[in-house]
């Protein structure tokens, strides 16, 4: 599964035929693992079918500072069931035997990797097909941490701007920037609050000036109606909370999943994945 430094990654690959068909892309957050190891497995192997273009695989963390209240708790329900940055591993290497177009990012924090160790954890990554990293607290100024030997790894790199991400600052956030850029559409915490789609497209206009990236917007996107809204102005939309919502919703009274759990997140996608498809049509 390994990429070699300098060849299209499969996010290059998916965004350029993407622009082919003339749409914009669904990009997929779920927490590898929630609610437990098995069904996160089932959920996650479902999703291209459901119409996920790329997908956010969420490193489960014991304080998600970015993340509101849906992803935090998505992020202990997995914890709780054994989840493991290793175990997330084994899951992109369970959904490559069957699905080698796919892109997998792997969102979430440093201090996971860093106790895993960065070149080993980058070389385990590879191998087991992940395309990307979101890394949301490692700035610019630490990008010979891990950005760097990422991208010669092979890897996407993929930074956030933000509302507060001025135009002295873009140019920073974009210099090492791969693969996409992720604008989060509102300050704060993730499934918040909803995007104001004229202030997104006003700010992504501005940010077109600075790259030629694609640029996916997320937070605060939780209806099908509002990603065909951003699909249209945008390279992509990025769906997180309101999965991880449908997730919750399915449990039982003791938080374990039932058999509605697969269908519930899939049905979702599938609707979000309906309205993205449609939006310049």
């Amino acid at each position: 599964m390994t990429q070699k430094t300098g060849e299209l990654t499969r996010i290059d690959r998916r965004f350029a035929q993407l622009k082919e068909e003339g749409r914009g892309a669904l990009v997929a957050f779920i927490t590898g693992g929630d609610p437990d190891i098995p069904t996160g497995q089932a959920i996650l192997n479902g999703l291209p079918a459901a119409g996920a273009d790329l997908i956010e695989l969420g490193i489960s963390f014991t304080d998600p500072m970015a993340d509101g209240p849906p992803v935090q708790a998505a992020s202990l329900r997995a914890l709780a069931s054994g989840m493991t940055l290793r175990k997330l591993l084994d899951m992109v290497r369970a959904f490559r035997a069957d699905d080698d177009d796919t892109p997998i990012i792997l969102m979430g924090y440093y201090n996971p990797v860093y106790a895993y160790g960065v070149d080993a954890f980058l070389a385990d990554a590879n191998e087991a097909g992940v395309d990307g990293l979101i890394i949301v607290d490692l700035p610019p100024e630490e990008d010979e941490e891990l950005c760097l030997p990422a991208i010669k790894a092979g890897m996407n790199f993929i930074r956030l701007a933000t509302p507060t991400t001025d135009d002295k600052r873009l140019p920073q956030v974009v210099a090492n920037t791969t693969g996409f850029l992720y604008y989060v559409s509102v300050a704060g915490v993730t499934g918040a609050q909803s995007a104001d789609t004229a202030a997104v497209a006003k700010e992504i206009t501005r940010i077109r000036n600075s790259t030629d990236l694609p640029i996916c917007v997320g937070f605060g996107i939780k209806t099908p109606e509002h990603a065909a809204e951003v699909a249209r102005i945008a390279d992509g939309a990025v769906v997180g909370s309101a999965i991880v919502e449908a997730v919750r919703t399915s449990l039982d009274d003791d938080g374990k999943p039932t058999p509605e759990t697969v269908p519930a997140v899939l049905d979702l996608v599938s609707a979000l994945a309906d309205g993205v498809r449609n939006a310049r049509a």
